[in-house]
């Protein structure tokens, strides 16, 4: 039996809200269902990360876009949620699309156990053809534990299904080499090395919360995992499917041949920097070879407030990000750990250990594929 192809969807707010009426754009969202529900009749299986909500709900706060604070967003999201399950409801009972709502914080994504636990959640809907609308529940969240934007939740996503494809529909017909409204602006039809792209990626829109740059991080995050990216116009009749098949102009950012396996995908794919460590260059070198971990007396700093089980970027001495993984230490142990080296780690935090900060298999390395993250990014304690 052949496996069924698997593909992530994302709309976000400035194609499904009215940007001055505050109010769904029901034509959009027909035709958005619409094309799910054919495609499901093709053999696919489809997944919906859908932003909406805050904007839906400012008008019920008397905010507006320009206006909102945390709090206001916080409240609008609670008031804009159910406008938007029910006008996805509505127009998926035309289609005889069941949908659910899964509504995920950063550490459903960032903490193993609860990825797995979202994972199965999402597979056992697909079992029962039921269509997973996936959103950040941006009714708890504030700016130091959110996503942030839902074009990296859907990489996630992505990569937590196993997708094939994941197909970001925008308001422009993908990435230019410049500003699409200047003169001369090409379409990229074809990304192999997303970073390449990085300098003319960084506008965002009033309604959104993310512009090309997270959409070339969310392609890289996707190419890692085997995943096709395809950043397309969603102002068209059956925005989804024209893609997939080639009918119109978009930017494809393909999928790396080796794809790194599920593990290493989930290590190396981070949506924020837990916290970070700087080793020897002698010890990063032994780390590029697969040759072991990291021991407490490679370190040379840390930086961070993380706890046991967080993934770490890991530098050598000259700044360069070589590896990212899970450490066996909170860094208040880990600072105790590189200070007194000449202790034993039992004396130190009172039981038995070899001292490995993080272990080999606990360690997936970096390399030109992948969107390095600069030191600098990470706050100081």
């Amino acid at each position: 039996m052949n496996e069924p192809k698997r593909i992530v969807v994302k709309v976000g707010s400035s194609l499904l809200t009215d940007q001055v009426r505050l109010t769904p754009r029901w034509g959009f969202m027909q035709r958005v269902l619409e094309d799910i529900a054919l495609l499901r009749d093709e053999g696919y299986e489809v997944v919906l990360c859908s932003s909406g909500a805050v904007a839906l709900g400012m008008r019920m706060i008397d905010v507006t876009p320009a206006t909102a604070g945390l709090r206001d967003k916080q409240a609008a999201a609670a008031c804009g949620m159910p406008l938007l399950l029910d006008a996805y409801k509505h127009i998926g009972h035309q289609h005889e699309l069941d949908i659910a709502q899964i509504l995920v914080t950063l550490g459903d994504f960032e903490d193993h156990a609860r990825f797995l636990n979202t994972k199965n959640t999402v597979h056992r809907l697909l079992d029962a053809g039921v269509l997973p609308i996936i959103n950040e529940n941006d009714t708890i969240t504030t700016e130091e534990i959110r996503v942030g934007d839902n074009d990296r939740l859907a990489a996630k996503v992505a990569q937590m299904i196993q997708a094939q494809d994941l197909v970001i529909l925008t308001s422009v017909d993908g990435l230019y080499d410049k500003n699409p409204s200047e003169p001369g602006a090409k379409l990229v039809e074809t990304v192999h090395d997303v970073s390449q792209y990085l300098a003319v990626t960084s506008e965002v829109s009033e309604l959104g919360s993310g512009g090309m740059l997270t959409k070339m991080q969310a392609a890289n995050m996707a190419q890692n995992a085997g995943c096709n990216t395809l950043i397309a116009n969603g102002e068209v009749e059956s925005p989804i499917s024209s893609v997939l098949k080639g009918e119109r102009p978009c930017t494809t950012c393909v999928a790396f041949d080796e794809p790194l396996t599920s593990w290493a995908t989930w290590l190396t794919n981070r949506l924020q920097m837990a916290g970070s460590i700087v080793i020897s260059t002698e010890a990063a070198d032994a780390i590029d070879r697969g040759e072991r971990g990291i021991d407490r007396y490679d370190v040379r700093s840390v930086t961070g407030n993380y706890v046991k089980g967080d993934v770490l970027h890991v530098y050598d001495e000259a700044g360069v990000e070589r590896a990212r993984g899970m450490t066996d230490f909170s860094s208040e142990q880990t600072a105790i750990l590189i200070r007194n080296l000449d202790t034993p780690v039992k004396s130190l935090l009172g039981y038995q250990s070899r001292g490995v900060l993080i272990e080999k298999t606990n360690l997936a390395t970096l390399d030109s594929r992948q969107i390095q993250w600069k030191p600098q990014a990470l706050a100081a304690e």
